[in-house]
């Protein structure tokens, strides 16, 4: 098993989009890339921790290559809006690829490059490709939240 974790805008998004993919066997959301340690939502989201939101993914790479989790993240969110996707503004929403293995990062460039030369964007893309650090799971309020908000919204019926 390997993980992936990517930033792009609000973690709630990211996360439902991976979590039906064949192959992905579980998915969190949490922050990384700043300098606070145990930071909670409202220490993110008030700009101070330099944490980005993620979505960590545990996938079966047997199953899934890592491209294609790539291809999913360039599609599900605007890689050319520096910290910001849609309402949301911040650098917890910056568009982020945190590798965890050598391999991962070299993949990650090149899908960046061929992504930027395909001429799909005008602007330049603006994704932070960095190392892993320390991640930090966010509240479980926030795991897998899609699901939690259906399930409340049809109780409600």
């Amino acid at each position: 098993m390997e993980k992936a974790t990517f930033g792009g805008g609000c973690f709630w998004g990211v996360e439902a989009a991976y979590r039906k993919v064949k192959g992905v066997l579980s998915t969190s959301v949490g922050y990384m890339g700043g300098h606070f340690e145990n930071p909670c939502h409202l220490d993110v989201v008030s700009r101070v921790t330099g944490h980005a939101e993620v979505a960590q993914i545990e996938y079966d790479p047997d199953i899934v290559s890592y491209e294609k989790l790539l291809n999913i993240f360039w599609n599900i969110h605007d890689p050319t809006s520096l910290n910001r996707q849609g309402a949301d503004r911040g650098e917890q929403y910056r568009s982020v690829i945190f590798y965890h293995i050598t391999q991962q990062e070299a993949i990650a460039r090149n899908s960046k490059q061929s992504l930027q030369s395909s001429g799909k964007f005008e602007k330049a893309i603006v994704t932070d490709i960095k190392p892993a650090s320390a991640y930090w799971l966010a509240s479980d309020e926030h795991q897998q939240y899609f699901e939690k908000v259906r399930c409340n919204n049809n109780n409600n019926y």
